[in-house]
This record gives structure tokens, sequence and C-alpha cells, in this order.
């Protein structure tokens, strides 16, 4: 067989792969997804854009899966195949979830350093942002969360999850006005969705609105 034959051949089985660990993952069977994940990177031999994205896949399953310590070696290697494949979205998106895995792990220092890194190979993530401030929050860095909560909210105005953070960075920074703003922009973007529940919930511990003078 030629060369672009073998190619063709190894893409295909790839696909496969991929195909059935897609099927895995609508099933929740995540052991299965990762797997499949793994056999199609494999099959991509040394192509460093389907060995990242496939290996990508496969770390996605394993912290599905509960498997935070499995899920980190993997994506640490397609994270070297993306930067091979020069490949910056791709990176920072690998970071992303590097950094939910190392927060699995409480290894909190090099999440936030994964997030850096993915924020860096493409600052129009938003959910870089997000998980970088709600990362810095939780570590009680209220001088940086505001600033990368201000950045997602820049690149993502709607997204739900992005208006609840910046409504608690806001909240335990004082600025209970500023709070109440962002928690009921997610009411009016998504009344109906799990966070709007959150951010009404958030609303009551604030309690009312001062009273207005004059009243």
């Amino acid at each position: 067989a030629s060369a672009g034959e073998a190619d063709r051949h190894a893409d295909a089985i790839g696909q496969g792969q991929m195909c059935l660990g897609l099927a895995y993952v609508r099933g929740a069977q995540w052991d299965l997804a990762e797997e499949a994940f793994l056999a199609a990177r494999d099959s991509a031999g040394s192509a460093r854009l389907p060995r990242a994205r496939y290996g990508a896949m496969a770390g996605n399953a394993a912290l599905a899966g509960n498997a935070p310590f499995k899920a980190l070696s993997e994506l640490e290697a397609a994270a070297e195949d993306a930067r091979g494949a020069a490949e910056p979205a791709l990176l920072a998106g690998i970071a992303v979830d590097r950094a939910r895995a190392l927060v699995a792990l409480k290894r909190e220092a090099e999440a936030a350093t994964a997030l850096t890194e993915a924020t860096s190979a493409d600052p129009a993530n938003a959910e870089a942002w997000l998980l970088g401030a709600t990362l810095a929050r939780r570590q009680g860095k209220l001088g940086e969360a505001p600033r990368q909560i201000e950045k997602a909210a820049d690149l993502a105005p709607l997204d739900p999850d992005i208006g609840l953070e910046a409504g608690v960075i806001a909240a335990l920074s004082g600025r209970d006005e500023a709070a109440r703003k962002s928690w009921q922009s997610v009411i009016g973007a998504a009344p109906a969705s799990a966070q709007a529940g959150k951010a009404k919930a958030y609303l009551e511990q604030l309690g009312p609105l001062p009273a207005a003078s004059g009243k």
C-alpha cells in the first residue's frame, strides 16, 4: 500500500473509533469512551493534530468518569501534540481541561498556571477566563478575580455561568448593587436555567434593595 493509502486507512480507523467513543459518551460509558478515543489517537501514528484532538477527547472522558489522574496524563500528552501541531485554540481548550483535572486533584496552583497558559494561547477563550476568575475567588484573590470575570463577560456577555460568578465575586468584594445586576441578568437571559435558580437564591440571601430616600 502507498503512503497515501496507509494514511487514509489510519484516518478511517481513527474516525470509526471516534464515532464509537461518541456513542459511549452518549450512554455515559466513560471507560469505554476513553478506550475508543485512545485507540483513535494511537491509529493517528505521528500525525500531531488528530493525536491532540483524540487525546483531548480521551482526557475529557476520563474526567467525566471521575478519573482525574488518568485524565491529566492523557491531556498532558494531548497538549504536547497540540504544541507540535501549532494549534493555539486547541491547546487552550486542552489547558482548560487540564485545569479541571488539577482542581479535582486539589492542585490549585498548577490549575491556575494551566489557565494562564490557556488565556495566553487563546485570549478569546471565555471559559478559561471564567475558570480563572472562579479559582482566584476560591483562593481569596479578590484583586485578581474581577479582572478575569470582566474579560469572560466581554467575550460571552449572555453566558449564565459567567453572570452567576460575576455576581458572587461582586458580592464578596462588597459591591452589592453590581452583584444584583449580574444575577438579575442571568434570570433575564436564561429564566428556566439551573443558573437562574441559583441567581434567585443568591438575590434572596442578599436581601431587599435598601429603601430609597424620601419613602
